[in-house]
């Protein structure tokens, strides 16, 4: 049965894929704010290019970071509410993942000097959000370092392909494709897991407060 894989990281972006990864229709903007409004409309549209129903999904992917607070609650949100009122489950993998898992299926690395791709994207406050990563044959990616946060200028590239909406913090060019998180690649990353019964949490991955906090001049004190 088809599952519905949406990320909200890098834009909002949206895929109806079929269990055996056939891409069945996709739908996205890569504006950086508007998740909310833009989201639903959206899986609207996926499902309707898909000839579908919300009912005959089987599954929710969805992309849990990291990224900003506002934008990426929008997705996990989303895709909770789906799986809670069609009881599906809802699966989460990180973006910068299925950044790097397209990334790697793009280049060919077998005779470069670096075996890695080191995936950036925009954290704002001149910060990127960054993580290492290598090809693994069972689940299509492996973690080496991070994800974390930090400047650009702090990171060491070395023995890696710079790659990401970032990419171009540490002077290297965005490719074709790299402006947004390919859900296509995040629901392949899911069903690996899943085949292989790896944990999939959609604890979402912030690494950092909210730029909103109350102000201390609203706290009351009751007596």
């Amino acid at each position: 049965m088809p599952i519905l894989a949406l990320d909200t990281s890098v834009g909002a972006i949206v895929a109806v894929v079929g269990d055996d990864g056939a891409v069945l229709a996709r739908a996205g903007e890569t504006v950086a704010r508007r998740h909310a409004e833009l989201l639903a409309p959206l899986i609207d549209r996926a499902l309707h290019e898909a000839g579908l129903r919300p009912g005959d999904l089987s599954a929710v992917v969805v992309g849990t970071g990291p990224a900003p607070f506002t934008g990426l609650r929008a997705g996990l949100v989303t895709a909770r509410t789906f799986g809670f009122a069609l009881g599906i489950p809802v699966l989460g993998v990180p973006s910068l993942e299925a950044l790097a898992l397209r990334s790697l299926d793009r280049l060919d690395l077998t005779d470069a000097p670096a075996d890695q791709v080191l995936v950036l994207t925009d954290a704002r406050r001149h910060e990127v959000y960054w993580g290492r990563y290598v090809r693994d044959e069972a689940l299509g990616v492996r973690a080496v370092a991070g994800p974390d946060v930090g400047p650009a200028p702090s990171l060491d590239a070395a023995g890696a392909v710079v790659v990401g909406p970032a990419a171009g913090a540490l002077g290297a060019p965005v490719a074709e494709g790299d402006d947004a998180v390919d859900p296509v690649a995040l629901a392949a990353l899911a069903l690996a897991r899943r085949a292989h019964g790896v944990p999939t949490p959609t604890e979402p991955l912030y690494l950092r407060r909210p730029d909103a906090v109350p102000s201390a001049a609203a706290t009351r004190v009751l007596g």
